[in-house]
Parts: C-alpha cells; structure tokens; sequence
C-alpha cells in the first residue's frame, strides 16, 4: 500500500505541471513599442485631475450632464450589466460552499384489494442532501477570479460609458449653439440679400440697370433663404439628438438653451463657442494604460480569460467531493423530529478523467484561444487609444492655425462687402461682384463657425482620449 502511494505522488506532480497557470501580466507589456513621449507634444505634465466639464464655465451645460447622468437609459443598461455581473460572479464562486437541499414531503395513497376491502396510508417525510467539492488545486477559485475580473471589466465599461456620454452631450451642447449661431448668420443673409433686392428693384424701375440683375438678385436672395431653411434644420435635429441623451421625449424643445441663445443675442461668437485652453497636459502614453476605462476593461477581460484557462487545465487533476444524504420517514409527523429516527449516509471520494474522447483537452485548447484572442483585442484597443491621442494632440495645432485664417478672411470679407455695397451704389462694379462679395463673407462667417466647434470638439475628443475624470 506504502509503495502504491508513492506511485501516485509523481503522477500527481506529472498532472500538475503540465495544467496552465495564469501568467503575471502587465498593462505595458504589448508586442509593440511605446514611445516614451508623445509624438505630438512635448508637454508631458501629469494630466490634471480637474473636471473638464466645469472648465468651460457654462452652467447650463453642466446642467445638462449632470441630467443626461442621471436620466439617460443606455448608462442606466450600462450599471445593470454590472448588478448582472455581480451576480453572474456570486454564482460562479458558489461551488467553494457546500451545497444543501432539503425536501420535506407528504404522500398519501389508498389501495383497494379484492375481497379485502382497502387501505390507506400516509407517510411524511423529511429528506437532505450535502455535497461539497475540496478546491484543492484552485480550479473552482479560478473560475471565481475570472468572474470578479469579469465584475472589474463592466465596471470599467460603465466608467467609459459615463465618460462618452459626457463627450457626447458637451459636442451636441455646441453643436446646437453654432447652429444657432448658423441660423443667426443666415438671418442676416436674408435680410442683406432683401436689401439689396430692393436696392436693384429701385435702379430697374429708374431705368439704371436691366432686368438681368433683378434675375440675379432674386436667384441669390432665394438661395439665401434656402440656407436659412437649412440651418434652422440642423437646429431641430441636434436638438433632438440633445434631448435623447437627455433621457428626454424628443419634442425639440429645449428652453434652458433656447434662453440662453437669447440672453447672448447680442454676443460675439466668442463669448457663444468658448475657445479652449491653449494646451492641455497629456502625460506619458504608458499613464494612458492605467487610465482609461476601455483599457482598463480589456485588460480585465485578459485576466479573466487567463482564470478560466487556468481553471480549465486543472479539470485534468482529481476531484476530491464529499457527499451526504439522508433523512427520515414516518406517518406521523410528531415523529419527524425524533433524531433516532434519521437515517444519513457520508461518502467522500476522488473522481480523476481517464477517458473523456477529448472534451477536457478542446475545452483546453478552446480557453487558450481565448486568451490569444483577448490578448490581441487589448494590443488592438492599446494602439487604437494612442493614435486617438496623437491625433487629437496633432490635430489641435492645425484647427487653431486654420481659425486664426478663417477669423482673418471674416474680417476682410465684411470690409470688402461694404466697399462692395458702395462701389454698386456708384455705379463702378456690376452685380455679380456685389453678390460674390456677399457670397464670400456668408462662406466666411459660416466655415469660421464651423471650425471653432470643431476645435472644441477636439479638445474633448483629447479629455475622452485621455480618459480624463468628469
């Protein structure tokens, strides 16, 4: 027997070697290289913890967050899934506990005999069963661990969710307000076309211009009013787009902003699109791995899937179980309390595979895939959250550089349409350069706008990139 045991110590230690372990794995450990700065910028200052919503100094936008994280349903799916995997991981680590049932019960039944008469019985019972499985080798804690890592992953997923939410409500917030904004420009379009509609009327009924220009003036304050048709359609719509991450009904009303569009009726579109800081910190790109929650949750996901590989190699090594069943059984139910009358049996044991036609083994190899695959997707989110950085960083300069132009060609184009305006009164250009002057400072004002959002949604595209606090 001696000689036996020892025989089955080297086969165990043989089992044992060969199942996995997860390995120690490490946010920057990536099969790619990770410059120690960024390419992009050379102001490698830790990235500050302020909440950048409150940075734009807008109250009704900070409103408007604080109502979009309370109300919007897709974050409110997003915390659900955590409850759920909080409980998917309570389940899975259930298997450490012994496992008890009990089933009391009552039968009753009559049996008729020929000639006999019949008879009836009837038995209460009280049955209980106690199974529980030694974790010798971990397995059943690993299979817990990649649910807790699971757990970390949602939670980190909610985390992000909350974070592009944000995003996503500020960019609609000023993409509504230069909407706005367009609509104001295109207002005043209108009205310099149907000035100078009425300008050329006048000079065609004196005699001074031919009907052609009348034509020409009519087609260009028609178009203006397309414009204008346009713009208050991009109104509605990103209003709408607004109120659904609000958690609101979609009706195209938002008076918070609506008021605030009246009281800076009067404002430059400066005070109306903030301009951004000039430069924001971005820290190393190895700080980007600790710090952003998609990474966070696929790193999360990559340590789960190493626990259940883990707990998958170690179904090759025996199971110690233990076993109980008893109960009793009498027809009176006073009686069922006696504990001389229980009957209980215990039974421990090994259980070890032999044979299984290769289901441990793929299930093995099927684990191992998964951990090559999660692997790759963490390499994969990795890069993608750096080039998301040095293109935010990258594209920053350039926006500023092409507003300063843009900004400079508004100026000269209201200076020329003037000039413009003058020169047709006396008689010294024809209409067609009236109008292109015209033309060019709508085209101006228009695309000026158009770059100072995008130049505010860039730096939050940045905030989102860094995965900076709210």
């Amino acid at each position: 027997m001696i000689r036996f045991k020892w025989a089955v110590v080297p086969g165990l230690m043989i089992l044992i070697s060969g199942c996995n372990t997860a390995p120690e794995r490490q946010e920057s450990r990536l099969d790619v290289s990770v410059p120690a700065v960024w390419s992009a910028s050379a102001n490698t200052a830790p990235l500050s913890g302020q909440q950048w919503v409150e940075s734009f100094n807008d109250p009704v936008l900070y409103s408007l967050v604080e109502q979009a994280l309370t109300s919007n349903f897709d974050l409110k799916t997003a915390a659900a899934r955590i409850n759920a995997a909080i409980a998917q991981a309570r389940i899975d680590g259930a298997a450490l506990w012994p496992q008890l049932s009990f089933a009391p019960g009552y039968q009753y039944a009559q049996v008729r005999s020929a000639g006999f008469g019949s008879a009836q019985y009837s038995v209460f019972e009280a049955l209980f069963n106690l199974s529980w499985e030694a974790d010798i080798w971990g397995r059943i804690r690993s299979f817990r661990e990649a649910a807790r890592q699971e757990v970390e992953a949602t939670s980190a997923d909610f985390q992000a969710a909350r974070l592009s939410l944000t995003a996503r409500v500020v960019q609609n917030y000023f993409a509504l307000l230069e909407a706005q904004l367009q609509a104001r420009v295109a207002e005043q379009s209108v009205a310099d076309r149907s000035t100078i509609a009425s300008l050329v009327q006048g000079r065609f009924e004196r005699g001074l211009v031919r009907v052609l220009d009348v034509r020409l003036v009519l087609t260009d304050l028609a178009q203006a009013r397309s414009k204008l048709a346009y713009t208050r359609n991009q109104v509605q719509l990103v209003t709408r787009q607004l109120e659904i991450l609000l958690g609101d009904y979609p009706d195209g009303s938002l008076p918070q902003i609506d008021n605030t569009v009246t009281a800076l009726s009067g404002s430059t579109v400066q005070q109306m699109l903030p301009v951004p800081p000039p430069q924001l910190p971005a820290g190393l790109p190895s700080e980007l791995l600790t710090r952003r929650p998609d990474l966070i949750a696929s790193f999360a996901r990559l340590r789960a899937a190493d626990a259940r590989l883990e707990s998958a190699s170690k179904l090759l090594l025996p199971r110690i179980t233990l076993t109980a069943a008893g109960g009793t059984r009498d027809s009176a139910l006073t009686d069922l309390i006696d504990p001389r009358s229980v009957v209980w049996n215990l039974f421990t044991g090994a259980v070890q595979p032999v044979f299984t036609g290769g289901r441990i083994r793929g299930n093995i190899q099927l684990n191992e895939a998964y951990v090559e695959e999660a692997f790759n997707q963490y390499q994969g989110v990795a890069l993608n959250a750096f080039r998301e950085v040095e293109q935010a960083l990258a594209a920053e300069e350039w926006l500023r550089a092409q507003e300063k132009e843009l900004s400079e060609a508004v100026q000269q184009t209201e200076a020329s349409q003037e000039l413009a305006l003058y020169s047709y009164r006396q008689g010294f250009i024809q209409i067609l350069t009236l109008l292109d002057s015209y033309r060019s400072t709508l085209s101006a004002q228009s695309a000026h706008l158009a770059v100072r959002r995008q130049l505010l949604n860039n730096r939050i595209n940045l905030y989102l990139a860094l995965g900076g606090s709210i």
